[in-house]
């Protein structure tokens, strides 16, 4: 198919615009010879298209498919619109500044700082291809290095652009990124100091200019040196052109170099360089521009000072540096005038200050640097002459000495940052960043911008090389057929500028003229560059050329051509800045021997083209060999030579920046401004090339997935693919040439792929369109079904509505007549019942009036006969009392005749004037008493009234008086208690005063009496000495005789033991003889007789087994346990007994007597050997313990207690044993009490030589110093005093003796109880044996039982025979219990009949025992610790960390070195041995260290050590003493703490240590996750049909996916738990890897474009989940909490995955928000962007849902979102905080034995 047959209806065009470049159209109609008609699509106008030539019609718009890619060659249309397009969408739309161009990289300024650049994106391309991630200068540097080390070829990376397009942040990211992934090998930090030069070249290289706030002035080329294992070993850095114009000149809107401008911000500091504001000096007030936003100039010094002093630049150095900056600034401030005589020569007044300054800071006469600022010399043929210049020329040479004194700042400031990047390594191979300037174009252009457009011409050139090499290269690889592509070859304009008549030449031609100027110049140009055809005149005017270059053509002005070509100075002024004092500097810029820098170029194989010159710095020329100057021009093509050989002896990697638009506005892009920048930096050439050829490649497997739709189904070929897809396009494409079969893709022409696609929509269209019909039929007979059925229903209803209206009539005329006959009925009842009611109403009243008339009758009489009966009643009442009347007056007509008798005679008397006195003297006196108190009362109530108030304000005040009362008795109480104490204070303080002056006078006496002593004692230690003379000769005598004595004692003592060994021997043969017999007995078949077992006893029980039981590796403890008579189930026995036949049965009789007769023999033997032992303890503790020794006698009540906790254990031990386990105890006793009285005789034998060897040196001594006058030893009544003391002590040693023995005593008759209780037990159970015995035998196991008895009898009776004999040695040991007894009585010890009371007494007291316990040495108690010598550490360290296996660790106590460890450190505790404990834990730290070194990669060995170091950690802990950690301990492990040293600072050391270990391990795990992530997680498809075809023909490895990933988590998860490592860090080291996978797997989702689709949002989402499951089953153990915390990590992932798989419609922005909440805003807009609908029909992600979510999310996050740092990427290096909690331990130290796996025996003792 023809491209002319693409342009049908609907097909989407390009068209050109005159702002926007171009916009896109849609085609209205097919394509007809010369006339093509679009409708615009942003204004909808229609437009007709004439078309001239059919070559030239509108470029196609690619498929939405391909829109946004990340590589511009995978456009399926390459040109010029589509690619243009793309970058808009990627950077407006995405955000995204970063594209792929084939093998360039091209890098948007974004104008906005993107936190893209953080360590974890560093981190994230670090191992990737290029192309793998999204577009990006770290991938382009992992390319670089990747390459390096893989191809072992030098590299490049050339970064190139305008100014502002943001070279020099590119190539600073480009240098970081190296710094980052490999450090250097030196301690100098190269890396460091590497990214230190940057603010450094900044500050002294870049200035503000009208496009760029940060413009680099110069171009440089940093070389970064690599050692031989490929890590950063140096660098070096060489500059290209600095500007120096701008030191004296700056235009409109811009800056001088930002130096300057920090100088003068620093100016305070340094007050002696005499600067001042920016403002006031004429070189930086210039551009009117001095400010730069969100620029602080004095923080931009600090940070270049510092990286100054990083680089090593001295103080010195510095100030010198900053003191010729300060120069150039007042030289610049000088002032040229001109004087009223001579209006145009210069003149410099005499008291400038600026020039004294500039005199004052280096050190230079004044009136010299006066003289030739404004004088030039011009040397002639005879003669020189010195003749001042006009202010203009004065001027201009001022300013070339201020840019030549900047200059060779600048060199020397280059050469001193590559000595500091020289680090002297090996240096084997490079990687250079070039960072040089782009095309440039302006208004007015000059000899700089040639020599810019100069180097892109070189550059360009070589880019073009190279990529048409690359181009080739594939199509050689995938062995396709190809022919040459003709490629823009820009080698005649390198011609025009470099031939020997080349512009160059004519210039250094023209320089070299006395007379030469620019128009010359111009003029040579015109005459011989004319043949060139790159080469143009100007249209107007004779001042200018034109050089056509690959970018555009540009027309130079000849404007100081020359001048700056020449770049001289006067000679006379350079030799008086020479001539400086105050500054060294200006001496070494100044030298004229140049510093070899030849380190920093190439090997010399690769570059045998290169001009041997110091390539350090280019911006000042050197000196040519005949002494002339080399021109900048010259020396500028040297240096492009020199640099165009190194970069072609390169592997070459391009980075193409980019500058949106002129405003610095961010995300904004300018396409005109954008599609000058992409012809003139080559992009769009890369483009033409690729189109050339085969621009559109596919892999087989792709192409399959994307178009089988145009393939049937029967003629898939899954086997071969590349069949499969060969019938596709022989299919649908008929032209061959269209396409090419590489090995392993499909080559396509432009626009193919495009084709394809319109392909396959139309087979999807078709396909759609028949599923919609089949879709809309179904709906369609859906909806008849529906309307049939509701028809159908409507007349089922109608017509049950008509019946049942009819029924309803029916229904109510019967209900009516109903109704009638009812009401009919009713009102019949009414009316009846209504008469019915009449006339009992009537009835009813006329009875109730005829029965009320008659009871009113009979009320009426008896009102009456009531009447009467009060009337009559009344009457005679009336007349009873007119009768009562009557006599009362009678009665008291009498009594009134008698009282008036009476009172005629009492008047009479009354009439008397005696009677009336007496009676009125009373009165009288009376009434006056009476008159006088009632006057008395009424002034007392005159006073009352005002006492009354008085003693209301009385009462209140006698309350406040109270409350003060109160308060003063306490202060009297304290006031009373401080006078005590005061009191008590003064008396103690005179006593005090007392004591002292006693002490004092004490002193005094006692010095004196001291002195006296002092004489006194000097006098008798001489008298001493004499005597001890004497006694030294005596002492010797009798040494010999004593000597003579222990001869004779020793034969004697030899012949005595002659015949103990001989008694002896004749025992131990008796005892052999003995066990030869029981032996033969044992071997013997047993013949017994049946007899009656009425009696047997119960004491034969079955031997119980004994099992060991096994702890842990290093703890072992056995344990017996017999079961008691109880237990045996005798019912079985006689319920089965009578099931088997007659048995013969023992004589039960026979077997009581023997028992009888063995228990009296053993008890015989008990005492017997009691009463050994007790005699030789006596024997010990009177001989051999001396009386004033406690620790004797504390050991003598540790081995009384010992014996008596034995003896319980044996009286419990021979509860449970038998009559056959008491034979073999009493024989096994036996032997153990014959050996222990064999030791105990010897040991009398010692203590009696022991005894006579004192006793006679005693008597020795004291016969041979004192003679027969012995009592001169007593003459002070010293041995008197001894003896007491002595008796003290033994009276002492009695009553405590006496005490065990009345405990012992309590002890025996508490036995004696318990055996008794046994003994009853034992009748009991002997006669319900006796009872089944004499039963015939009903089973096998009763007739077994019965056997066994028989068998038990005849192997007693055995015994019997041999206690008999151990009888008969009993006597024996008795009679020589008689002959010691003997002896001791003759060796003169007294109280032996004592000893053989007591123990006679003993011996009564034992009489009950049956058997006594077995002698046994006393038991050692541990201390819990282990001792070592210090010579064995090594050994030890060696054998216990060092060779410890995890395999072997894992069968030992979890954490057993930890515990040794510790047991040593607690006996260097135990010793106070202080350096041995710190050389130990230093060898512990050691020992650890080297071990994880070795074993670095081992999981297994980490989670060991880190279990056994925090292990150790809580030891310290728990026996550290304190109470914090000793809560838990047992009181025996607070008694083991450590008691002499704080190893606190310690626990932090192994604190540290196991985070270091803990670190380490986190690592590595994260390390083996980190491969097993992307596949397991993001690429592994175990849902088939979604992103691709199905792929079940090949089944998936049971190791890929998810179950790789979790098979590694379970085996660290356990390591960790066979280890014991705690809990809380196992919860926190899966946090961390789960973090990391959730980390990762974001991170890779971020960076991959490819990821970001529904398909694979649902196959990650499915992924994970089995890692969810993985946690619920295995994590689940720890805890809800914890589990759901470790689930709560994977939020983001599972959060992002969720957002690829949601609804992406405006009305989901809130709920898209609300289920973001683990995501940051820019994360969720970076998966937006990159959302690819996979098919045309799914919805696209429009940019107004992502502005919404964005805004959403800023609100969510606050106000404070924005001060917060944003990262794109999640902190992969993150560490979870962790704490070691406190765990104790409950096992015992005393209890762990070093087990023999450890190799440790003999090099550890436990004490």
């Amino acid at each position: 198919m023809t491209t002319k047959e693409l342009y049908t209806k609907d097909a989407r065009v390009w068209v050109e615009h005159p702002v926007q470049v171009w916009e896109g159209a849609t085609v209205t109609s097919d394509y007809r010879s010369g006339v093509l008609i679009v409708k615009i699509d942003q204004t909808g106008e229609i437009r007709q298209i004439k078309i001239t030539d059919e070559k030239k019609l509108p470029p196609l718009r690619n498929p939405s498919l391909l829109i946004g890619q990340n590589d511009l060659t995978s456009l399926s249309y390459l040109h010029e619109p589509a690619v243009l397009h793309n970058l808009k969408v990627r950077f407006c739309d995405r955000n995204a500044i970063y594209t792929y161009c084939g093998i360039v990289l091209v890098a948007i300024n974004p104008y906005y700082d993107l936190p893209i650049y953080g360590d974890e994106t560093i981190m994230a391309y670090r191992g990737q291809s290029m192309g793998d991630l999204d577009p990006h200068i770290f991938a382009v540097s992992e390319e670089a290095y990747t390459k390096l080390e893989r191809e072992r070829r030098d590299q490049s990376i050339i970064v190139s652009g305008e100014s502002g397009a943001g070279k020099t942040v590119s190539a600073k990211y480009a240098m970081r990124y190296f710094a980052a992934v490999r450090g250097n090998v030196s301690e100098t930090q190269v890396e460091r100091k590497v990214l230190a030069s940057s603010p450094i070249m900044e500050a002294i290289g870049n200035a503000k200019t009208t496009r760029n706030d940060n413009s680099s002035r110069f171009g440089k080329f940093i070389e970064i040196h690599f050692d031989p294992e490929y890590r950063i070993c140096g660098a070096s850095m060489r500059t290209y052109l600095l500007e120096k114009s701008r030191v004296t000149y700056q235009s409109a809107g811009e800056r001088n170099y930002h130096i300057f401008y920090q100088l003068c911000a620093a100016a305070r500091q340094m007050p002696d360089l005499k600067l001042d504001h920016q403002d006031c000096f004429h070189y930086l007030n210039q551009g009117g521009s001095p400010e730069i936003d969100g620029v602080n100039d004095l923080k931009a010094f600090n940070e270049t000072k510092n990286a100054l002093t990083t680089l090593g630049v001295t103080e010195s150095e510095q100030q010198n540096m900053f003191t010729v900056l300060a120069a150039i600034l007042h030289l610049g401030n000088v002032e040229l005038t001109s004087s009223e005589e001579d209006a145009e020569s210069a003149y410099i007044e005499s008291d400038d200050t600026h020039l004294k300054t500039v005199c004052s800071l280096l050190g230079i006469s004044k009136l010299e640097l006066s003289r030739w600022l404004t004088h030039r010399r011009i040397a002639s043929a005879h003669e020189v002459i010195v003749s001042r210049m006009d202010i203009q020329r004065a001027a201009f040479a001022r300013d070339a000495l201020a840019k030549r004194m900047y200059g060779e700042l600048f060199a020397w400031l280059v050469q001193a940052v590559n000595r500091a990047l020289d680090t002297g390594h090996a240096k084997k191979h490079f990687i250079g960043v070039l960072d040089i300037y782009g095309f440039e174009t302006f208004e007015i252009n000059s000899f700089e911008q040639f020599c810019i457009n100069y180097a892109n011409e070189k550059l360009q050139q070589q880019f073009n090389s190279h990529v048409f090499k690359l181009e080739q290269d594939e199509y050689i690889k995938e062995e396709i057929s190809w022919k040459m592509i003709d490629f823009y070859d820009n080698q005649p304009c390198i011609d025009l500028i470099e031939d020997r008549l080349g512009v160059l030449a004519l210039l250094d031609e023209e320089c070299r003229v006395p007379q030469g100027s620019d128009q010359g110049f111009v003029a040579k140009l015109h005459d011989k560059c004319a043949k060139y055809p790159h080469f143009l005149k100007p249209r107007f005017g004779n001042a200018a050329f034109i050089i056509k270059h690959f970018a555009d053509n540009v027309e130079y002005q000849c404007g100081g051509f020359l001048e700056k070509n020449r770049d001289t100075v006067l000679e006379e002024q350079l030799e008086c800045i020479k001539s400086a004092t105050c500054c060294r500097l200006i001496h070494v810029i100044f030298a004229e021997t140049p510093v070899d820098h030849s380190a920093t170029l190439p090997p010399p194989s690769r570059r045998r083209a290169t001009p041997s010159m110091p390539l350090g710095s280019l911006t000042q020329p050197p000196r040519r060999a005949s002494g002339q100057k080399q021109t900048v021009g010259a020396q500028f093509r040297a240096s492009l030579s020199a640099l165009m050989a190194t970069l072609s002896a390169t592997t070459p990697h391009y980075v193409r920046c980019i500058k949106p638009n002129d405003t610095k506005t961010a995300f904004q892009f300018d396409a005109a401004r954008a599609v000058n920048q992409l012809r003139a930096c080559g992009v769009l050439e890369t483009i033409r090339i690729s189109s050339a050829g085969f621009p559109s490649r596919w892999l087989y497997q792709d192409f399959f997935q994307r178009y089988r739709l145009l393939c049937l189904f029967k003629d898939i070929d899954r086997a071969n693919i590349k069949a499969t897809c060969s019938k596709i396009l022989l299919k649908h494409v008929k032209a061959t040439d269209k396409y090419q079969f590489g090995a392993s893709k499909i080559f396509f022409r432009a626009g193919q792929v495009a084709y394809l696609e319109k392909l396959r929509a139309d087979v999807q269209r078709l396909c759609c369109v028949r599923v919609q019909s089949c879709v809309r039929g179904f709906l369609a007979r859906r909806r008849y079904k529906r309307l049939a059925n509701a028809i159908h229903g409507i007349l089922a209803h109608a017509k049950g509505y008509l019946v049942r209206r009819k029924v309803q009539e029916i229904r109510r005329n019967r209900a009516a007549i109903k109704i009638q006959k009812t009401v009919r009925g009713w009102l019949a009842r009414l009316k009846y019942q209504r008469l019915r009611q009449l006339a009992i109403g009537i009835q009813a009243l006329a009875r109730g009036y005829m029965a009320r008339k008659l009871y009113k009758n009979k009320k009426i009489l008896k009102l009456t006969i009531g009447i009467q009966r009060y009337a009559r009643g009344y009457l005679i009442r009336r007349q009873i009392s007119k009768r009562k009347r009557k006599i009362i007056v009678a009665q008291a007509a009498v009594r009134r005749f008698l009282a008036r008798r009476q009172y005629k005679r009492l008047r009479i008397e009354a009439r008397s004037l005696d009677h009336v006195k007496s009676l009125n003297k009373g009165l009288e006196n009376k009434i006056i008493s009476l008159q006088q108190r009632l006057e008395d009362a009424l002034g007392k109530v005159k006073k009352i009234e005002p006492l009354q108030t008085q003693i209301a304000e009385l009462k209140a005040k006698l309350e406040t008086l109270k409350l003060v009362e109160i308060e003063a008795k306490t202060l009297k109480v304290d006031i009373h208690s401080k006078d005590n104490l005061l009191n008590n204070l003064r008396v103690e303080l005179k006593a005090e005063k007392d004591s002292n002056k006693k002490l004092i006078d004490e002193k005094k006496e006692l010095q004196t009496k001291y002195k006296k002593e002092k004489e006194i004692w000097e006098r008798e230690s001489e008298k001493l000495e004499n005597e001890l003379r004497s006694n030294k000769e005596h002492y010797e005598m009798a040494i010999e005789e004593r000597d003579k004595r222990h001869e004779a004692e020793k034969k004697a003592l030899c012949l005595e033991l002659e015949t103990e060994r001989q008694s002896r021997q004749k025992l131990l043969s008796s005892q052999y003889d003995l066990q030869e017999r029981l032996d033969s007995m044992q071997r013997a078949p047993s013949k017994e007789h049946r007899r009656s077992l009425s009696d047997a006893s119960t004491n034969s029980q079955q031997e119980t087994t004994v099992e060991d039981d096994f702890g842990y590796g290093s703890v072992r403890s056995t344990e017996s346990s017999r079961p008691a008579l109880e237990a045996v189930n005798w019912s079985t026995t006689n319920s089965n007994s009578s099931q088997n036949g007659h048995m013969p049965m023992a004589d039960a009789g026979l077997v009581l007597r023997m028992r009888n007769r063995i228990s009296v023999l053993q008890s015989e033997l008990s005492r017997t050997a009691k009463r050994a032992a007790d005699l030789e303890d006596r024997l010990t503790n009177r001989l051999t313990s001396p009386p004033s020794n406690p620790d004797s006698d504390r050991f003598k009540v540790e081995e009384l207690e010992i014996e008596n906790k034995k003896l319980r254990e044996d009286l419990e031990r021979l509860r449970g044993l038998g009559s056959v386990q008491l034979s073999k105890e009493v024989i096994e006793q036996l032997h153990h009490m014959q050996d222990e009285l064999d030791r105990r005789r010897d040991e009398c034998i010692q203590l009696k030589s022991v005894l006579t060897h004192q006793t006679s040196n005693l008597k020795s001594l004291a016969t041979s110093n004192y003679g027969s006058d012995v009592d001169i030893i007593n003459e002070d009544g010293e041995l008197a005093s001894a003896y007491q003391a002595q008796k003290g002590i033994n009276r002492q040693l009695q009553e405590e003796l006496l005490d065990e023995k009345k405990f012992y005593a309590e002890h025996l008759s508490q036995a004696k109880q318990d055996i008794e209780q046994l003994r009853e037990e034992n009748e009991k159970y002997q006669k319900m044996l006796s009872n089944d015995l004499n039963q015939e035998p009903r089973s096998k196991g009763q007739e077994f039982a019965q056997n066994e008895i028989v068998r038990l009898t005849s192997e007693i009776l055995s015994l019997q025979e041999r206690v008999e004999k151990l009888s008969e040695s009993c006597r024996k040991y008795k009679n020589q219990i008689r002959l010691l007894l003997q002896k001791l009585k003759e060796a003169g010890i007294e109280h032996v009949e004592d000893i053989l009371e007591d123990s006679a007494i003993q011996q009564n007291t034992s009489t009950t025992l049956e058997v006594k316990p077995v002698m046994r040495k006393k038991e050692r108690e541990y201390l819990g610790m282990f001792e070592y010598k210090l010579q064995d550490e090594g050994t030890i360290i060696k054998k216990l960390i060092m060779d410890l296996k995890p395999r072997v660790a894992v069968t030992l106590l979890p954490g057993l070195p930890a515990y040794i460890l510790f047991m040593m450190i607690l006996h260097t505790d135990h010793v106070d041995d202080e350096p041995k404990m710190h050389g130990l834990i230093r060898a512990i730290r050691m020992g650890v260290r080297k071990t994880l070194k070795r074993r670095a990669e081992s999981v297994e060995y980490n989670a060991m050590w880190l279990s056994n170091i925090l292990r150790l950690l809580n030891n310290l802990r728990q026996y550290s003493g304190d109470a914090m950690y000793q809560e838990s301990n047992t009181p025996r492990q607070n008694q083991q703490s450590l008691r002499i040293f704080d190893l606190s600072e310690y626990r932090q050391v192994l604190s540290d240590i196991a985070i270091g270990i803990y670190q380490g391990l986190i690592t590595l795990l994260e390390r083996q996750l980190e491969r097993l992530i992307f596949p397991a997680i993001l690429e592994y498809e175990e849902i088939s049909g979604l992103s691709g075809p199905a792929k079940t023909a090949v089944p998936s490895p049971p190791s890929a996916g998810p179950a790789r990933l979790k098979h590694e988590l379970a085996t660290t998860h356990e390591y960790l738990k066979v280890h014991a490592v705690d809990t809380s860090l196992r919860v926190t080291i899966f946090k961390q890897l789960f973090y990391y996978i959730c980390a990762y797997s974001l991170n890779q989702l971020l960076l991959r474009k490819d990821l970001c689709c529904w398909a694979k949002g649902l196959q990650i989402r499915y992924n994970i989940s089995h890692l969810e499951t993985w946690i619920k089953e295995h994590l689940i153990e720890y805890g809800q909490k914890n589990m759901e915390e470790i689930l709560s990590v994977l939020k983001p992932i599972t959060q992002a995955v969720q957002l690829l798989q949601a609804r992406k419609s405006m009305a989901d922005v809130r709920s898209t928000v609300e289920m973001c909440v683990d995501l940051s805003a820019m994360q969720v807009c970076k998966i937006l962007n990159m959302y690819t609908p996979s098919e045309d029909y799914e919805v696209k992600v429009t940019k107004e849902f992502i502005h919404e979510i964005q805004k959403l999310m800023q609100e969510r996050d606050g106000p404070d979102a924005n001060k917060k740092p944003h990262n794109l990427l999640m902190d992969t290096k993150m560490i979870y905080a962790v704490h070691f909690d406190f765990c104790p331990s409950p096992i015992r130290l005393e209890d762990i034995e070093v087990p023999e796996v450890l190799e440790l025996e003999g090099f550890l003792t436990k004490i």
